[in-house]
């Protein structure tokens, strides 16, 4: 299949679109939010904050503040695409390599603390940071705080506890259950009045334990939830994520988020067929949210675990209109495979 160059007329929506709110993390959430910069300039981020790697960690266990790495990460995929933005994007994304203590730190990184700094505010310094890059949207964190996450680990060995995102995401053995840390978090306001506000909330695709998942952990973000008139998408990922999901279906994925908030509801799980080991077992784990499965294929096109942010802006169309048919043959087993 041909990846077409633009978005054709059926996809592009009026100036504004939905008001749509994306959570989540890294990669995963930059995906989703390239694809939805395609539907509406009503979109808000709201990301995780208990990275603790990487620049992100260092700034964090030095300075104390929330971790700005994935933060930094969603506003450079919301940047505007002439040339500033473009520009703003590259600085954002540079990354120093010397013998010294800046080596491997994020230039948006430590531009987004230094707001932060200067202005006692996180979400003005990252409203600041998006009005520099042209941001159409908005980029929350979704805790007040930096939140740490504690996992209870089933390996050979028996239960074990392994704290911290960077430690939990590449543990092997199967993951029990998750904590925050602090427990109860405050939320980030903003970010709770978006969810209220919403017309459509998509969660995923990301690290299920580590960016997906977290968010119904914050006790108000968790509620906002819960209780939004917002339409809900889950977006399952490609292939499971080494350490912190292997050997699980896409099935099973889903299932985790039913076990996490059994009273939570989906309206459309989106899968691309060639991730889909069985078909009735995800259309059977989206059931009991409540769910429909839509098949799209959303990987690009050299088939690598990467979502083309065109095909995915088209997948999120359909499932915002309520187009939930298969377009085209179905590449998904009736059984496993």
């Amino acid at each position: 299949m041909t990846v077409p160059a633009e978005l054709p007329p059926s996809v592009r929506r009026q100036p504004a679109g939905p008001a749509v709110v994306a959570l989540g993390g890294g990669h995963g959430l930059a995906a989703t939010l390239g694809a939805l910069r395609h539907l509406t300039k009503q979109l808000t981020a709201v990301v995780t904050v208990a990275d603790d790697g990487g620049s992100s960690g260092r700034l964090r266990e030095e300075l104390g503040v929330l971790p700005p790495g994935d933060l930094r990460m969603a506003l450079s995929a919301l940047c505007d695409d002439g040339d500033w933005g473009l520009l703003w994007r590259d600085v954002l994304q540079h990354r120093f390599a010397t013998e010294g203590q800046l080596d491997k730190h994020a230039v948006g990184n430590l531009l987004i603390v230094a707001l932060w700094e200067i202005l006692g505010d996180e979400v003005a310094g990252l409203d600041m940071v998006g009005r520099l890059l042209g941001v159409h949207g908005r980029v929350l964190p979704m805790a007040a705080v930096p939140l740490e996450i504690e996992a209870d680990v089933h390996s050979a060995s028996g239960i074990h506890t392994v704290r911290g995102q960077s430690a939990v995401a590449v543990e092997p053995g199967r993951i029990e259950e998750i904590r925050l840390l602090p427990d109860s978090p405050p939320a980030c306001p903003q970010a709770v009045a978006a969810v209220r506000e919403a017309e459509w909330v998509v969660l995923g695709p990301g690290s299920w334990y580590t960016s997906v998942i977290p968010h119904l952990y914050v006790p108000e973000l968790g509620d906002a939830l819960h209780t939004t008139p917002a339409r809900r998408a889950l977006t399952v990922n490609l292939s499971p994520q080494v350490g912190e999901t292997d050997g699980m279906t896409t099935a099973d994925h889903v299932r985790t988020l039913a076990q996490t908030a059994p009273d939570f509801r989906i309206d459309v799980v989106l899968a691309d067929p060639s991730a889909v080991e069985d078909l009735d077992d995800l259309a059977d784990a989206a059931a009991s949210l409540g769910a429909r499965v839509l098949l799209r294929q959303i990987r690009v096109g050299d088939g690598t675990p990467r979502h083309d942010p065109l095909r995915l802006a088209a997948a999120y169309r359909d499932a915002f209109e309520g187009v939930l048919g298969d377009v085209g043959p179905s590449r998904a087993g009736r059984g496993n495979r």
